[in-house]
């Protein structure tokens, strides 16, 4: 399984329309149109198909933690120093 299937597969289980995959991956300040979205979840036979990166996918992970828990408050975020 690769990266394009793992974004498919979410975008099914979550019932995303590209539009939200966009808004998503704009919470991280990642940037991507609809024609390139699209090309992600084309077929692989397909001579516009796009390879899902690890920095997209990545992105895309990191923004559906904020679509859907929110934005880290800063007062709950705890300094790195207090860790250890």
């Amino acid at each position: 399984m690769n990266n394009n299937d793992i974004l498919k597969k979410l975008r099914v289980a979550l019932q995303l329309r590209d539009d939200d995959i966009i808004k998503i991956l704009s919470l991280v300040d990642f940037q991507i149109s609809a024609s390139e979205l699209g090309a992600l979840f084309r077929k692989e036979d397909h001579p516009n198909y796009r390879e899902c990166g690890d920095q997209i996918l990545r992105n895309f992970l990191n923004g559906l933690i904020i679509h859907l828990r929110g934005p880290i408050d800063q007062k709950k975020r705890i300094p790195p120093s207090k860790i250890n």
